[in-house]
């Protein structure tokens, strides 16, 4: 197979035109006259926007031909180069044999993949989820945003899915590894009904709306492959002897035998958290970011990043990072081009918010959390969860700034420290009750400050970024887990024998992919050390 790199064709607009370039560029690239006989495959696209006034896309293409030494040799391209064609394959089987079917605990894309590759290689696996399917969970939510009670087993955060279900379904991640894995994760992704656009494009998306069909296929096959599921279903406790785990007890009703345990459980889990320092497990806190969500026209956003050219290309993303005087590091996460905040909260009494778009990414308002990294020396304990009860802080001061609801402040007056008293220009594309507030008493001031300075820094980047009227909207509390779950980087098992931490709850991922490929991996560790009761 040949890949050739750095093909540039011109953005117009017109598919049609744009392929017929991209085609003829692959023939003089490779010096024939056309592709007769040859067959290609986009590897990957991106876009050049350095230059506002000739903005093009960048292919990456694979293109399998009859003698392709010959045809290497001869195109003499430094951009061509002969590979082989790339597939993902799992592990074979260990020798020791599982009594029981591997437990995974958490519907979410680690322990969604954890169970499909489980299931495919005839493990059983049986999955427990503490909150709804997707199609009740979806809802559910749609009632919370409606009339504002929350349902604290199944919501933003808890739910098949997981969190990423109702964000903007966001595929890239920048994890490098050997094996496959990540393009494993995407096949699966289109196979079970997302657009095949995201196996090649630079900054895949599937969007809140697709994701969930996807999500609903993929747990019909893992059940049509051997695997079982339990929804509204929390693991409420743990019996341990002599350091290895021997069963779970599910709403502290049913307690079942367990001899592999994955701990899906996502960032979000803290009762579990607590149940898991209760019984022993290694736990260390770790660092993560907080801040405010903040909202622009996505026009203003497309025009920046694209120029005139936007109004070919779908709604522009963005991503900024500013090192303010105190030394912290201020930066974008979760970007929602044409998205909404949501309010994303699962307990009573206190309130975080995330950003969400759906596959059109149609929306008026493009959406960013603008977040200052914290760590375990901000938590004010040396507590494993510390960093659990600084979330909570926030997140019931944001309860209290907007009465329940999503507060909502205008930058010129979070810079002013007032409440805000009316809208101007933009109107806030939000799910869920909202109302307009003071957001400067959630956060410590140094943080304040440091979301005040990097927005102005942000201006370097995209022009009017630090708008009067932009709206920010607050707490993101919830961007990456702030414990890890201690695990063998041989073996994976925790300091409990049995126990298989995994994904972004455990501290191991960040993001759909990421947390879909630690899945994958898990599997894989469970299948080197362990045979299927059926094997001979």
């Amino acid at each position: 197979m040949l890949r050739i790199n750095n093909i540039k064709v011109d953005v117009t607009g017109n598919p049609t035109k744009e392929e017929k370039e991209l085609e003829q560029k692959l023939a003089k690239a490779l010096k024939v006259s056309n592709l007769k006989g040859m067959t290609y495959k986009i590897k990957k696209r991106s876009i050049d926007a350095r230059k506002k006034t000739q903005v093009k896309y960048i292919y990456c293409v694979d293109v399998e031909c009859k003698e392709e030494g010959k045809v290497l040799k001869k195109a003499k391209n430094p951009n061509i180069a002969l590979v082989a064609k790339e597939s993902y394959h799992f592990v074979e089987p260990g020798h020791e044999m599982l009594r029981e079917a591997p437990v995974i605990v958490g519907a979410g894309p680690a322990g969604l993949f954890c169970a499909y590759l489980l299931a495919q290689h005839g493990y059983a696996p049986v999955i427990i989820e503490r909150g709804q399917t997707v199609e009740k969970r979806t809802r559910t939510i749609q009632e919370f945003w409606k009339d504002n009670e929350l349902n604290p087993e199944s919501n933003v955060q808890f739910g098949e899915g997981g969190a990423g279900t109702f964000s903007d379904g966001k595929l890239n991640t920048l994890v490098k590894e050997k094996g496959y894995r990540n393009h494993f994760v995407l096949e699966t992704f289109v196979q079970m009904g997302a657009d095949p656009s995201i196996l090649y494009v630079n900054k895949p998306h599937i969007g809140t709306d697709v994701l969930r069909s996807v999500i609903e296929n993929l747990r019909n096959k893992i059940i049509e492959l051997g695997g079982t599921f339990y929804f509204e279903s929390k693991m409420t406790d743990m019996e341990i002897e002599n350091g290895e785990l021997k069963s779970i007890t599910i709403n502290d009703e049913k307690k079942i035998p367990v001899q592999v345990l994955v701990l899906a459980i996502g960032h979000s889990a803290r009762d579990t958290f607590s149940l898991l320092k209760e019984r022993g497990m290694a736990m260390e806190p770790k660092a993560f970011a907080v801040g405010l969500r903040m909202e622009h026209p996505q026009e203003m956003i497309s025009k920046s990043q694209y120029g005139e050219f936007a109004k070919y290309l779908e709604a522009a993303d963005y991503k900024v990072t500013h090192t303010v005087s105190n030394g912290r590091g201020v930066y974008s996460f979760c970007m929602c081009p044409g998205g909404y905040v949501v309010n994303a909260s699962s307990e009573e009494g206190h309130l975080a918010v995330n950003g969400m778009s759906y596959h059109d990414r149609a929306g008026e308002n493009a959406n960013s959390a603008i977040v200052v990294t914290v760590s375990p020396e901000d938590f004010g304990s040396e507590d494993v969860l510390a960093g659990v009860e600084f979330q909570r802080r926030l997140e019931k001061a944001a309860y209290e700034a907007g009465e329940g609801k999503v507060p909502v402040q205008l930058f010129e007056d979070f810079e002013k420290n007032q409440k805000s008293r009316e809208l101007k220009d933009i109107v806030p594309s939000i799910c869920g009750q909202w109302q307009l507030a003071n957001l400067r008493n959630i956060f410590p001031e140094e943080i304040n400050q440091s979301l005040i300075e990097g927005i102005h820094g942000f201006t370097k980047q995209i022009r009017e970024f630090d708008r009067k009227d932009a709206l920010l909207s607050g707490v993101e509390s919830r961007t990456s887990s702030p414990v890890r779950i201690i695990r063998d980087n041989d073996t994976y098992l925790s300091n409990i024998q049995g126990v298989y931490p995994c994904g972004e709850g455990a501290g191991y991922a960040g993001g759909i992919t990421s947390a879909a490929m630690d899945g994958v991996r898990m599997a894989e560790k469970i299948a080197l050390k362990f045979k299927r009761k059926d094997s001979r």
